[in-house]
């Protein structure tokens, strides 16, 4: 197999390079590495950033808006750039190596795609250009406090009413809707059918009345999540995606957009080269031991980026031959989630004490993979539990029998 870009993969890899280089804003070329599910985020700086960083935001997204790269996957006559995958990917790819962060969150991932597919030619007109230009900002409304990865248990309830849905209930685990305006979610319109039926996909303005957002501070002290409650919230019936009581298998592609991930790997290896060459330009004894100590293991880490790299690239793969991933996905979802949790614990053993540290401006390499190693805890189990991946892996990719 010939990793190597072709003439024309190289041509518009140069093309990407020289328009990062040339239009990304300083803050983001000046800063850290993000640490943290919230740190670095587009949308929590369009949103909740600073003065800089909101102005460094909002320049940003005009700036991929010329290219269509907002959304490379989607097609240019919905404001996309319709890049093949395998230029989505260098595109992703380069975006990771000059840490530019991809813009529009899980409007532009994750529901436009899924509009695309199931939505009808007013809901495409309604969501898809709002959600382009930032003046949609999206929040996903998936998982309950009985129902987290065994989501088709999901209660909250949708309930027809003449032209509209009336909805209660509440949701747990909601990321951004703290910074969002519009959120998508799954809710039980027929509550005697199979539990995989009878759901519904819906979508909402965040300010209906009855819709109210709680935050949820998490073991690292940050507001990355929150609880949702829906009193009575009214829908109105075209904001229904796909048919209903089929929500189920509507978000079902919702998901594989999700878990395919192509730019894990890339800020893997570079966090990696990061501890590498910090600890090789140490001055502290303490750091120069820790690499020698702990060579091995940062040896796997990187030979594991590689590999991850390499499942990113079959995912490339499946999506240029139309097909949808579906446990591939799920493959690189564990590997890179699992990944994240041993980058950290090695990163924090190389410091010794000094990883104990939380304070940046005290602590070896402002103390990413301290903050890393509190984050990581979730990261196998937000976006579909590893248990749950793993279900999907022994019976769509193995042929294994359920129960």
């Amino acid at each position: 197999m010939d990793w190597s870009d072709s003439i024309s993969q190289q041509t518009f890899r140069n093309e990407v390079v020289s328009y990062i280089d040339s239009n990304l804003p300083n803050y983001y070329k000046n800063s850290k590495p993000p640490t943290g599910l919230e740190a670095g985020d587009w949308q929590n700086f369009f949103v909740l950033g600073d003065e800089d960083q909101k102005k460094s935001a909002k320049t940003w997204m005009e700036v991929l808006q010329k290219k269509g790269w907002v959304a490379p996957h989607w097609p240019k006559e919905y404001g996309g750039a319709g890049l093949s995958p395998i230029d989505q990917f260098i595109l992703h790819q380069e975006m990771a190596l000059h840490d530019a962060p991809t813009v529009g969150g899980q409007g532009v991932s994750m529901l436009g795609p899924t509009i695309l597919i199931h939505g009808t030619d007013q809901q495409k007109k309604t969501f898809l250009q709002p959600t382009l230009s930032g003046e949609m900002l999206w929040a996903q409304g998936f998982s309950e406090p009985g129902a987290g990865s065994d989501l088709a248990s999901l209660q909250a309830r949708a309930e027809k009413n003449g032209d509209q849905y009336i909805i209660n209930g509440q949701k747990l685990w909601t990321s951004r809707s703290h910074k969002s305006n519009w959120i998508f979610g799954l809710f039980r319109t027929d509550p005697e059918a199979p539990k995989h039926r009878g759901i519904s996909f819906f979508v909402m303005d965040q300010s209906s009345p009855g819709l109210s957002v709680n935050p949820i501070i998490d073991m690292a002290w940050e507001h990355s999540t929150n609880e949702t409650f829906y009193e009575n919230v009214e829908v109105p019936q075209m904001q229904i995606i796909g048919p209903e009581n089929r929500g189920w298998y509507v978000a079902m592609t919702l998901l594989d957009y999700e878990r395919s991930n192509i730019s894990g790997a890339v800020h893997t290896r570079k966090r990696i080269e990061d501890l590498i060459e910090f600890s090789k330009n140490a001055v502290n004894d303490v750091f120069i031991n820790g690499l020698k100590k702990f060579r091995n293991a940062i040896s796997d880490r990187y030979i594991e980026s590689e590999v991850l790299f390499n499942f990113s690239f079959r995912i490339v793969s499946l999506q240029s031959n139309e097909i949808v991933p579906n446990y591939e996905a799920s493959v690189s979802k564990i590997f890179n989630s699992e990944l994240s949790q041993r980058l950290s614990n090695t990163g924090t053993k190389v410091f010794g004490l000094y990883g104990n540290l939380w304070e940046e401006s005290k602590a070896p390499m402002d103390a990413y993979f301290t903050r890393e190693y509190a984050h990581s805890v979730v990261r196998t189990i937000f976006g579909g539990a590893n248990e749950i991946q793993r279900n999907i892996i022994a019976t769509r990719g193995l042929g294994l029998p359920r129960g």
